[in-house]
């Protein structure tokens, strides 16, 4: 070990407490003892069920598919789905692995009242960020909470004005982006307490090694700026 090395070991054990560095592992899914899934099912319905009072949900699913959908979400079984790409055959299989008759409009209409919006459902035909603060005006005007009084024809002729819309789109494709910006704000307004909630007790994001990888950062960056990125500890 040269002496760069050991100063950044010594460093290291200085800010993090930690004799070695190890290779972050994630458990595979399931892998969970049946009392600390219990323990964040039981979270899951709470916060669910926090929602549900506060919001007007479109979805008629159930509370315990509901907490399905969340898990779904962020521990998908088709392969390239996940929180920032999703597709309509992501809704279906989520659907299929439900107890229940559901579409995948059924979990999409679930997904947008549970402030789960994939980056890939805002890729609208027009401009999506005009959709959105046509929804928000009318949100702030009205009152709406989820967009749902929005009319989706009055949407659709105001989009067709826009800058970069060669014509108007259809109401119900409109009508799908309308809940995706619905979602956008509604989880924005609430500071995205949810949708990090749910994040928090579903993904690999244990507390002492977020704070070890955060000490690690701040007081390490400085020393290895010069130093090779394949150095090991």
């Amino acid at each position: 070990m040269d002496d760069k090395t050991a100063e950044l070991r010594d460093l290291f054990v200085s800010t993090t407490g930690e004799e070695t560095v190890t290779e972050s592992q994630s458990d595979p899914r399931g892998s969970l003892s049946s009392a600390d899934d219990a323990t964040v099912d039981e979270r899951l319905t709470e916060l669910v069920e926090e929602m549900r009072e506060r919001y007007d949900f479109a979805s008629s699913l159930s509370t315990a598919d509901l907490r399905e959908v969340v898990r779904g979400f962020f521990e998908p079984e088709i392969d390239g789905a996940g929180p920032e790409s999703w597709s309509r055959d992501a809704d279906a299989a989520l659907a299929a692995s439900l107890d229940t008759d559901a579409d995948a409009d059924d979990i999409f209409r679930a997904r947008m009242d549970l402030h789960l919006v994939a980056a890939t459902d805002r890729d609208a035909p027009f401009p999506y960020e005009r959709l959105r603060a046509l929804v928000s005006r009318a949100s702030d005007e009205g009152g709406v909470g989820t967009g749902a009084d929005v009319d989706d024809v009055d949407l659709a002729e105001s989009l067709a004005a826009s800058e970069g819309v060669d014509s108007a789109p259809d109401a119900e494709t409109v009508r799908r982006y309308r809940r995706v910006a619905a979602a956008d704000l509604a989880s924005r307004r609430a500071s995205h307490r949810f949708r990090d909630a749910f994040a928090e007790l579903l993904t690999d994001a244990d507390l002492s090694t977020r704070l070890a990888e955060d000490a690690r950062e701040d007081g390490l960056r400085e020393a290895t700026e010069d130093i090779e990125t394949d150095v090991s500890l």
